[in-house]
């Protein structure tokens, strides 16, 4: 792992400084004590005050101390959609010192029992809907040593039950400095691997001290926050933040994300700010609920992972009022790169600044460069590359990709963009093919992989192209083996078991020649001009 501490010899005879920080647990044990009877958690018909909830969060970490020995450093792999028990997970391992790992569960067996491998899982928390999971991780080349299981599985040793034993042990917050590992949020690359960004206690800190700052100002206990993404990435870090306000954290009763019901769950808890992602935001306001609810406590609705539609975010501002607030971020950098405030908004096409992601985040430093590193002028297009507190330590154990990422202490996003005279950044393309589809990295390469073990395709090349659904989706373009004949109907059903659902194109076609360069290489720029060609290619997006 690379770490991310200062370098260099002390000035003046100055002996350093102690990089000790505060234990992220802390955040709960804090609110236990000031806020204690107050609710922290709701889910369905169910509450927890902060005083429960940090008893819980002991409780799982003495079983997992006591139990399972895991001890600071260890990595725990988390499985599960969103519930009580995983939010607690979360803080039961930083309040150990240990390493969260939690998956999109989404995901296929196959493709979790890669991240337990990679990431050296020590044990496994699953939830009991994911039983396939749990086994494909056991028969792993390095299975975890444990597994515990949420609500009534075939597998491993109940949640509920290890709590109820460890009821009323107190466990204290493990020391730990500032570049001590809390959290891998895996993330992909060009070659559609994942890899573990290491998030670390100081850095996350500083996060959700910046998410209350530039996000969301002025939040605190007397604030509710709907959840209506996974806890596993970006919902997860905004949650984070509502543990360090004291904010009440409000989950979907269900795994199924019902329109009706969130606003009705705005109206019932005065939810003042939700996370989502800019296909969420059209949802909801396209449907007929968001007149049958109050949702006047509503301050901040924020989203990121993808551009949105020009018509979707004025219909949003009509419906809603001014409470949209857009970020750009990535795991690397925990969503901490830029911000478009509510105020900034707006309805008037001539006043808006449309087509901007916003202005540098408080702290955060954005350099567009050239290929060679230097720094370009405002309005030339270049790699968005940032530094500041926020960029992870690196990629756990990969060397190679570290070296990638890191440029003269800069972190490369591998996004192309600009910044105008004012500061306002303006994503243009990106370095790698990469494309968002609700809110999901999705990599080509990866997909391209699965769909070649095919016996009867020969090429394969996935684009993503504009979607007014879901910001963006995949088109799979195939070549048969000479000879063979395969259906659209055949390829898909052939990746229905190989790569969650999300990762799946929206469309297979079928090309005689794959478009390729002079050089004999399949390039995605000649792939969509073919597509283009033929009219398969759908509006790009609204500016």
């Amino acid at each position: 792992m690379m770490a991310a501490g200062l370098g260099g010899a002390p000035k003046g005879g100055v002996a350093p400084q102690s990089t000790r920080v505060s234990n992220l647990a802390h955040l709960v044990t804090r609110a236990s004590r000031r806020l204690a009877g107050r609710p922290a958690l709701v889910w369905g018909d169910r509450q927890w005050t902060w005083q429960e909830f940090d008893g819980r969060i002991s409780a799982m970490a003495a079983a997992l101390r006591d139990r399972f020995d895991v001890a600071k450093g260890d990595r725990i792999l988390v499985q599960s959609q969103n519930c009580n028990q995983m939010f607690e997970a979360m803080f039961a391992c930083f309040r150990l010192g240990a390493v969260y790992v939690p998956t999109n569960f989404r995901q296929t067996p196959d493709e979790v029992a890669y991240l337990a491998e990679a990431s050296g899982a020590k044990g496994m928390i699953c939830n009991a809907g994911f039983p396939d999971h749990a086994r494909a991780c056991l028969a792993s080349k390095r299975p975890p040593e444990f597994v515990v299981a949420i609500g009534e599985a075939v597998f491993g040793e109940s949640y509920d039950a290890l709590v109820a034993a460890h009821r009323g042990e107190a466990v204290e917050n493990v020391p730990v400095d500032r570049d001590d590992p809390c959290w891998f949020f895996f993330t992909s690359g060009t070659t559609g691997r994942p890899k573990a960004a290491v998030l670390t206690h100081g850095q996350m800190a500083f996060v959700a001290v910046n998410h209350l700052n530039d996000l969301m100002p002025g939040t605190g206990p007397a604030d509710a926050s709907l959840v209506v993404a996974p806890l596993s990435h970006g919902a997860g870090v905004h949650q984070l933040t509502q543990v360090a306000a004291g904010a009440t954290t409000v989950l979907m009763p269900s795994d199924r994300f019902d329109v009706a019901e969130a606003w009705s769950l705005v109206e019932k808890h005065r939810i003042s700010n939700m996370f989502t992602v800019p296909t969420i935001v059209k949802r909801l306001v396209e449907h007929p609920a968001v007149d049958d609810f109050d949702h006047s406590s509503l301050r901040y609705v924020i989203y990121a992972g993808a551009p949105m539609y020009r018509a979707d975010q004025k219909r949003a501002l009509e419906k809603l009022g001014p409470v949209l607030v857009q970020y750009f971020g990535l795991g690397e950098v925990t969503g901490n790169i830029t911000v478009f405030p509510p105020g900034e908004h707006s309805l008037d096409d001539g006043a808006a600044r449309v087509g901007t992601c916003g202005f540098e985040r408080t702290g955060m430093e954005i350099s567009i460069q050239g290929e060679d590193g230097r720094a370009l002028l405002p309005g030339a297009s270049g790699e968005i590359c940032v530094a500041g507190p926020a960029v992870f330590a690196g990629y756990y154990d990969n060397p190679e990709a570290n070296a990638k990422a890191f440029r003269d202490g800069w972190f490369r996003t591998g996004d192309l963009g600009h910044l105008d005279a004012e500061g306002y950044l303006f994503i243009t393309g990106r370095a790698s093919d990469m494309y968002i589809s609700g809110g999901s990295n999705i990599y080509p390469r990866e997909i391209e992989e699965k769909i070649l073990a095919h016996p009867k395709i020969s090429e394969a090349a996935v684009v993503g192209v504009p979607d007014p659904d879901w910001g963006e989706v995949g088109i799979a373009v195939l070549v048969a083996v000479s000879g063979e004949t395969v259906t659209e109907a055949e390829i898909a059903a052939f990746l229905a078991e190989k790569i969650a659902r999300y990762k799946l194109p929206k469309r297979f076609v079928f090309f005689d020649e794959m478009p390729k360069s002079a050089y004999g290489k399949i390039t995605k720029k000649l792939v969509r001009e073919a597509l283009e060609e033929r009219g398969l290619l759908g509006d790009g997006p609204a500016a």
